[in-house]
């Protein structure tokens, strides 16, 4: 099915974060890669999935969604930043997802659900945004989530440990590798506008990068 037959068809708009494995795409230990994702239409036959790497139209995939447990089914069409993922279930299973589906829409739109941590992360409408390293290189990001001093992103590459690079025009460090990506803790503390502002900035020219990450404990 196309994209353009899914948005004519019933379906809800659920942000459910998870993760996925492409085919033939392996780290340095020759395991397969996770990389980070993000639901943004979902129905109990197909999803749109916000992805950083988006592989080609009949690659088998292997997800797994924090609401929704585990998945496995194919590409079927692909746009820029995402793809529409066709799920592979018996009709049991397709059954029991669709009620899940209704209950996690209620619940997402219930105001009595907040986040109570002193400083919370939090998920940018636009999940894409340009990662430039020391050396000038740039290469698309998608952003995991972030909060006002750093961000846990996922892309193509994975940076070692201390490496120096920016988010955007955010300049920070790597500290932390996780299953599907990569924590990047900023040289300092934004306000969350401003933060949002200078993410979606593609700057060519950070020849400070380096420089000023050194200064990331």
């Amino acid at each position: 099915m196309s994209v353009e037959k899914f948005l004519k068809q019933r379906a809800v708009k659920i942000t459910v974060d998870g993760s996925y494995t492409l085919p033939n795409w392996y780290d340095a230990q020759g395991r397969l890669r996770s990389f980070a994702c993000r639901t943004t239409r979902v129905s109990p036959f197909r999803m749109i999935v916000d992805v950083p790497v988006v592989g080609k139209v009949g690659d088998r995939l292997t997800s797994y969604f924090e609401e929704f447990g585990k998945f496995e089914g194919r590409i079927t069409e692909t746009m820029s930043g995402s793809f529409l993922y066709e799920l592979e279930m018996t009709h049991a299973m397709r059954e029991k997802f669709a009620d899940k589906l209704t209950w996690i829409e209620k619940k997402q739109k219930d105001p009595s659900i907040r986040d109570a941590r002193n400083s919370p992360r939090f998920i940018p409408a636009a999940p894409h945004a340009m990662l430039t390293l020391a050396d000038g290189s740039m290469q698309s990001c998608f952003i995991i989530d972030m909060s006002l001093s750093g961000a846990a992103v996922s892309s193509a590459a994975q940076p070692p440990l201390g490496t120096p690079l920016a988010i955007g025009a955010c300049v920070g460090r790597v500290v932390r590798h996780l299953p599907s990506g990569f924590a990047i803790k900023f040289v300092e503390t934004y306000k969350q506008n401003d933060l949002l502002r200078l993410i979606a900035r593609k700057t060519k020219e950070l020849q400070t990068v380096s420089a000023a990450a050194d200064t990331v404990a």
